[in-house]
């Protein structure tokens, strides 16, 4: 299949200067994203989560549960470079605990971060709800999230030391947030804790938390703000009801002491196992689970002003979740073909001028390959992937 190449740029152009309004109508761009969540991820991603056991400081099954979390983030197109160990240690222990920090660039504002956060520590039990819940709402949204271009960047945060009173959230707070210069710039914090639901009831509603603490109140009227949004995508990407509360012991306490924006996630049937030998998958809803994840991307879509040009369902699918990472990129762009069926492909770097400035066949390819871009001028690309009967665009930043 041949593709006017001409044409193509042209609409390309156009879409880069189509804005996103910040109004809460419903888009179906996001509703395409929000469909490709996955029951059988969910489910999976629970049940491996479980299998490494109780999370404790310096424990084995929490190190193996990072690197399971990292992992994954690499099998969805992120790179190493992307991901940050956050280590500390506390109460006179020597044990290293380890927050990890991927960072998403957004294309409008790469300084501005929304953050998404959930824990995964665990105390007396395995913790499959809290929180193995919340990391996969992470994992779920990243995947999805990783190719899509969002105006602001996103921090996926795993948090440790949660159990033990938030530790991992302060540090972060203290020694990264406040010790930036300048301050870390923070839209909002999301944070997602215990969203599994209860075995054998009727698991529909989502408990959306906002800040409502007098130490300080000045962001407590933008808190609000925020969490009426994140009602108004609960209702427009998912099938879940929602209730209203007020934020408390979890991971957005340490930011919202730091006058940052908060707002969260909390299941409303709350179980009564947490914390023990029996919060396990055999006690949660799964279902639930899978539909909380879904109205968790629709509002981080919303939050992070993801470019709907490219989120139509048509184009998600009939390009095969072919990635290009990381975007903006300096020295190396990353293939990642995704389930594109073709082990030959051509690839072209197209500047605004429609001039071909790169171009290179690969023959036998590997599913991820790299490409050198250090030689190409700063500026915004097409990216022009051919098969035999297939061309798939994709827009690249580089810097």
């Amino acid at each position: 299949m041949k593709t006017n190449l001409k044409l193509a740029l042209r609409v390309f152009l156009l879409l880069l200067v189509q804005t996103n309004a910040l109004s809460q109508s419903f888009i179906q761009g996001y509703q395409d994203v929000v469909n490709q969540v996955s029951q059988t991820n969910t489910t999976t991603n629970l049940t491996d989560f479980e299998n490494f056991g109780i999370k404790v400081r310096g424990s084995a099954a929490q190190t193996n549960t990072l690197n399971w979390i990292k992992n994954k983030y690499l099998s969805y197109g992120f790179t190493a470079g992307q991901m940050v160990e956050d280590s500390f240690t506390y109460s006179g222990s020597t044990a290293i605990c380890k927050n990890l920090i991927v960072t998403k660039t957004g294309t409008l504002y790469p300084n501005t971060f929304v953050i998404i956060c959930a824990h995964y520590d665990t105390t007396n039990g395995k913790g499959t709800n809290d929180n193995g819940s919340g990391t996969n709402v992470l994992l779920e949204t990243a995947r999805l999230l990783q190719s899509i271009p969002t105006e602001y960047s996103i921090k996926f945060i795993h948090f440790s030391g949660e159990e033990d009173g938030l530790r991992g959230s302060q540090h972060y707070v203290s020694n990264v947030v406040n010790s930036t210069t300048p301050k870390l710039d923070i839209k909002l914090v999301f944070n997602i804790d215990q969203v599994g639901g209860v075995a054998g009831q009727i698991n529909n509603t989502i408990t959306c938390e906002r800040d409502l603490s007098n130490t300080p109140s000045t962001n407590n009227a933008a808190s609000n703000t925020i969490t009426n949004q994140l009602i108004t995508c609960v209702g427009l990407y998912s099938n879940l009801n929602t209730l209203l509360a007020q934020a408390y012991s979890s991971d957005y306490i340490p930011f919202e002491d730091n006058n940052e924006i908060i707002t969260g996630f909390y299941e409303t049937n709350e179980s009564s196992v947490t914390h023990s030998a029996n919060d396990l998958l055999v006690n949660m809803d799964p279902t639930y689970a899978y539909n909380v994840t879904k109205a968790a991307v629709g509002a981080m879509l919303h939050f992070a002003i993801a470019n709907t040009s490219v989120l139509s369902n048509e184009v998600f699918n009939s390009e095969n979740q072919v990635t290009v990472y990381p975007n903006p990129a300096k020295n190396n762009i990353y293939i990642n073909k995704g389930t594109l069926d073709a082990e030959n492909y051509t690839l072209k770097m197209v500047n605004l001028n429609s001039k071909t400035v790169f171009e290179k066949a690969y023959n036998n390819s590997q599913l991820i390959e790299q490409v050198p871009v250090s030689e190409l001028a700063s500026g915004i690309y097409m990216c022009v992937i051919s098969t035999e009967n297939k061309q798939i665009f994709k827009k690249v930043i580089i810097e």
